[in-house]
């Protein structure tokens, strides 16, 4: 009897990623199992060595993370009293590999049946998975072990080398090196272009509605304006003529919705639509994705796998957001769109980013969620709805005006019909409508005005982060889960600034990449590191061994490090001077790049550790001694606000202070949030604009 008691207390052990994950799971499954989690990876290569075994195939000597003891010890108890163990990591290469360096841990085999895997944290998914365990995936492992061994190769080797021959501190990567070099290619593009002087030559004119046409051909061939002597002369040529319609063109347009949300997409359109760069993303995706306390639904997960390069959809998803459409906007508004991968089959695996419960309303959950969390989860929601809707349809019209052998083009549309749109808008402006007045050929046209403007060619913006992303994607380089910490390691390590959303290389950005570009090309050719991603694929689909692939690329590499250290001279980067001097020992004082940004110190350090920070005045005067407030930074990289005459005046702000008083107490308004919204500085005082 007491045997039989005993067994029925065995539960069967769950583990997953992160603790949130645990707790939301461990509501769907009841009182037979117990859910933990293995806070990401138990095992992995050392950090004070290579950690690779290169003469014996590149075996990688794998070691419990440090810190990390405690729990083992606690995952390998939690194993032995129960029944069995299920391994329900994420459903990626790097998940996989968890699961199997948890197989290892605690002795479990990895060809039994001990994996699950969920695309989504709902009660169906997980109860689903629970039922059908398998055993864990080696060509998965093997693909992840395979970048974490090329990775580790090219970051412990040639990152001594940057410390070396330039500066302590510095690092190389695949993906961050080859990224790297898109961003200074850019800024070398931008540098070395030479504007070209071109013209346009418009006619406006008013048939009930004014509109404009723009010069478009002569002689039936495209025209081009290259100074100001050929726009005089068209000028002078079409004022002796008069302006015909020779051409009226009606056709109804349609606009196909985009394809639901894949890791990228979704980083690109929270950046340009909601201002998040890729990390804050991914942050408040895995919040969604691993559950939140919803108002009378209790922790549940909210999107699906966060990290996916697919836009396929399960036909269970499709179904539900034909349902909600036609409930909600009408049948006309649904169509059955089908989504393809267009690069490989393994993307298939996974679906795109979708809601997990279509009957969730953004609004209806709304004071569930933080500011932020309802913003992304709305973009995910209304991406997907929108995916499975109908084109939006537009009446446009295409009209062309002769004078002489010149001809001018005007075009105009009008949205017919929403679709899509109703839910979803793809870019800024785009519902302004400009429809043409109704013309007939033949028709004469008087002009109000000829405009004839000078213009000059622009280069190529710098990247955005989310542009950025798209190129790397284009471009086949890094994975889903790549892509958020790439700009924050290059402005980490200094090699980029963030200017007004741009990246724009630094003087170290351009000798690192210069440096790799001449010694190390494979490994920031694009091209090369595409052709990586593709093979590492391979590997997951088993058909080529992970070592091999490994064993190609660290060939060559092995040679390039040999004449980069024997060939490079150390690298010497004057530090900027400021004009100033010292007042502790009267050297120069120089501006230098600290973690948390430029600073100015004493040239002569080490002997002499003057430094001062950099202040930007923010033309507001301290309400105590009226000298400037300025702009600065505290120890931990913190923006805040102070007086000039610091230490004398203690006057400070955490939020930036503007020029005006607070009517109820005549303390300094200050900013808060991104709408500036002012408020009271006095934190006994409670006004607000």
């Amino acid at each position: 009897m007491a045997t039989a008691k005993k067994a029925e207390k065995k539960k069967i052990l769950v583990i997953v990623e992160s603790p949130s994950k645990a707790k939301t799971i461990s509501k769907f499954l009841g009182s037979r199992y117990t859910v933990v989690a293995s806070v990401g990876h138990v095992r992995d290569l050392p950090k004070s060595t290579i950690g690779i075994d290169i003469d014996n195939d590149f075996e990688p000597k794998y070691i419990n993370i440090r810190g990390k003891g405690e729990l083992i010890r606690q995952l390998k108890k939690d194993a032995k009293k129960a029944s069995r163990v299920l391994l329900a990591t994420d459903p990626d290469r790097e998940g996989e590999a968890i699961s199997w360096h948890l197989a290892h841990i605690l002795d479990i085999d990895p060809e039994s049946n001990c994996r699950i895997e969920f695309n989504e944290i709902t009660k169906k998914a997980i109860s689903e998975a629970v039922k059908s365990p398998r055993p864990i995936n080696t060509n998965l492992v093997d693909a992840q072990q395979a970048r974490r061994v090329l990775d580790r190769l090219v970051g412990y080797q040639i990152s001594p080398l940057l410390w070396r021959k330039i500066k302590r501190g510095l690092s190389a990567g695949r993906v961050q090196s080859a990224a790297l070099k898109i961003i200074c290619d850019r800024e070398n593009a931008i540098n070395e272009f030479v504007p070209e002087e071109y013209w346009t030559v418009s006619a406006d004119f008013k048939k009930g509605k004014k509109f404009t046409a723009k010069l478009a051909a002569f002689e039936g061939k495209k025209i081009s304006v290259a100074n100001c002597e050929q726009a005089d002369e068209i000028e002078k040529k079409l004022s002796g003529g008069e302006y015909t319609v020779s051409s009226v063109e009606k056709k109804l347009t349609r606009r196909r919705p985009y394809a639901p949300f894949t890791t990228s997409t979704l980083q690109q359109d929270a950046s340009n639509k909601l201002n998040f760069n890729t990390k804050k993303t991914m942050m408040i995706a895995q919040q969604l994705y691993e559950g939140v306390s919803v108002k009378g639904h209790g922790t549940i997960g909210l999107v699906s796998y966060i990290r996916t390069d697919s836009v396929r959809l399960s036909d269970e998803a499709r179904a539900a957001a034909r349902d909600m459409i036609v409930d909600k906007f009408g049948e006309r508004y649904w169509s059955s769109n089908f989504y393809t991968n267009k690069k490989k089959e393994i993307q298939d695996a996974h679906e795109a980013i979708r809601p997990a419960h279509v009957d969730l309303l953004p609004e209806d959950i709304r004071d569930s969620l933080t500011a932020d969390q309802f913003k992304l989860y709305n973009l995910i929601y209304t991406r997907f709805l929108a995916s499975q809707m109908s084109a939006a349809e537009f009446d446009s019209m295409t009209v062309l005006i002769d004078n002489g052998p010149y001809t001018f083009r005007a075009t105009g549309s009008r949205v017919a019909f929403e679709g899509f749109r109703k839910v979803y808008s793809t870019a800024k402006g785009e519902d302004d409508e400009k429809m043409l007045p109704e013309l007939a050929e033949g028709e004469k046209l008087i002009p109000s005005a000829v405009n004839k403007e000078q213009n000059f060619t622009q280069p190529l913006p710098r990247y955005t982060e989310a542009a950025l992303v798209k190129e790397l994607e284009d471009k086949n380089i890094g994975r889903p889960s790549t892509y958020a910490p790439i700009v924050g390691t290059l402005v980490e390590r200094r090699y980029i600034t963030r200017s007004r959303k741009q990246l724009v290389p630094t003087e170290l950005g351009f000798t690192v990449n210069g440096m790799m570009n001449d010694y190390f090309k494979e490994i920031v050719d694009t091209d090369f590191t595409a052709d990586m991603e593709d093979r590492l694929d391979d590997v997951e689909v088993g058909t080529i061994p992970w070592k091999r692939v490994v064993s190609d690329f660290y060939e060559p590499l092995s040679t390039d490090l040999k004449r980069a250290d024997e060939e490079i001279e150390k690298v010497v980067i004057e530090d900027e001077p400021t004009g100033e001097m010292c007042e502790l020992c009267g050297k120069p004082m120089v501006r230098k790049q600290g973690r948390f940004g430029a600073f100015i110190a004493c040239s002569g350090y080490p002997e002499c550790r003057n430094t001062k920070a950099i202040v930007t005045a923010i033309d507001v005067k301290c309400p105590k001694c009226g000298k400037d407030i300025v702009q600065r930074r505290s120890k931990k990289g913190k923006l805040f606000y102070g007086c000039s005459g610091y230490p004398e005046c203690d006057t400070v702000f955490w939020y930036r202070p503007v020029n005006d008083k607070c009517p109820e107490c005549g303390s300094l308004l200050v900013e808060k949030g991104k709408e500036k919204k002012k408020s009271c500085s006095d934190p006994e005082c409670k006004y607000k604009e």
